[in-house]
């Protein structure tokens, strides 16, 4: 049972549709049609925010589920929020100017580091432990 990292999972895609739906806001209010997707620099912002946030989610996810699977689900969940407070802290730096993204961008990639090692470690154990019998 993974319930923890289910509920990661989809708070972070919940988190991602937020990210999204905020594009389509900024479009208005900065009145970028269409497929531009330059113009205004706060809406360069916003949208870099969704982009990156999606990049991110590409290596968070099976990460997580590795992590959950070959170490421990209630460990990875915990991993996980620690990543999804780090996105969530990268958009609002973001959102305000460029130079506040460092600190939730730093949060999420060594959330995401340590999710790695992790999985890795977790994994050959499980490789070396197969052998044995």
């Amino acid at each position: 049972m993974f319930p923890f990292p289910s509920l990661v999972t989809a708070l972070s895609l919940l988190v991602y549709l937020v990210l999204t739906i905020n594009v389509g806001r900024a479009r208005g209010k900065y009145k970028i049609s269409p497929p531009a997707t330059t113009g205004d620099p706060n809406f360069e912002r916003v949208l870099r925010v969704q982009q990156n946030t999606l990049e991110q989610l590409i290596f968070f996810l099976p990460l997580l589920w590795l992590f959950s699977f070959y170490v421990s689900p209630l460990w990875g969940a915990a991993i996980g929020a620690v990543w999804l407070v780090g996105r969530i802290l990268y958009a609002w730096g973001y959102y305000q100017a460029a130079e506040k993204r460092a600190l939730g961008f730093a949060i999420s990639s060594l959330s995401s580091m340590v999710l790695l090692a992790g999985a890795i470690v977790g994994i050959i154990i499980e490789l070396f432990n197969s052998f044995k019998g």
